[in-house]
């Protein structure tokens, strides 16, 4: 995964009103904290924000007293209904560092013929990786699968250097039978036939 580069301001500002200015002027609120130091208050750009945060844990570089510092998106509040970001917690992270992260589960292929239905027990797998060398997603093949079939965590292949952070028995998903039809309608067409 490469770095979000994103040029942030820090915050001297506290308070309701001094968010609300911010957000006025198009920046985000952010607090950085971790690895012991003080948590550091920062004003981020909502466009790139906004934009960076379209990747799952996208690894950003702020920077911070001076210093460029990696970071990964930990809490994001938003707005409850135009969905602009209000504020975002962000994670300190060091070259080399192993995080735990939850990577989306993307699948490819076809069930086995017969209106079967794909259900994802685990939306996101739990993994561990290093903070620079976060995968975006797994993809997992569903070619063929008839109802009754599952995939396990220990089933999905991870790029090297990720280890699962999840019980390796985890279903992660499942294939289910087509419903059948509804009795109703086999009796109405008998009582339609008998007048």
């Amino acid at each position: 995964m490469s770095e979000i580069r994103i040029a942030a301001e820090t915050r001297t500002e506290f308070g309701k009103g001094a968010a609300r200015r911010a957000r006025r002027a198009g920046f985000v609120p952010g607090v950085v904290y971790g690895h012991g130091h003080a948590p550091v208050h920062l004003n981020l750009p909502g466009h790139d924000l906004m934009m960076a945060l379209k990747t799952p844990n996208a690894l950003l570089v702020v920077p911070i007293e001076g210093k460029d510092e990696y970071v990964l998106p930990k809490a994001v509040q938003r707005e409850a209904i135009k969905r602009t970001i209000e504020h975002v917690d962000l994670l300190l992270v060091k070259r080399g560092e192993k995080v735990n992260v939850e990577v989306p589960v993307h699948t490819e292929g076809e069930l086995a013929p017969g209106g079967n239905l794909l259900e994802h027990v685990l939306q996101a797998l739990p993994i561990e990786a290093e903070a620079t060398h976060l995968p975006e997603a797994v993809t997992v093949s569903v070619e063929g699968l008839e109802a009754g079939a599952s995939i396990h965590a220990k089933d999905i292949v991870l790029p090297a250097g990720v280890a699962l952070a999840v019980d390796a028995d985890a279903v992660v998903l499942q294939v289910i039978a087509a419903q059948a039809a509804p009795a109703e309608e086999e009796t109405e067409e008998v009582e339609g036939a008998e007048a």
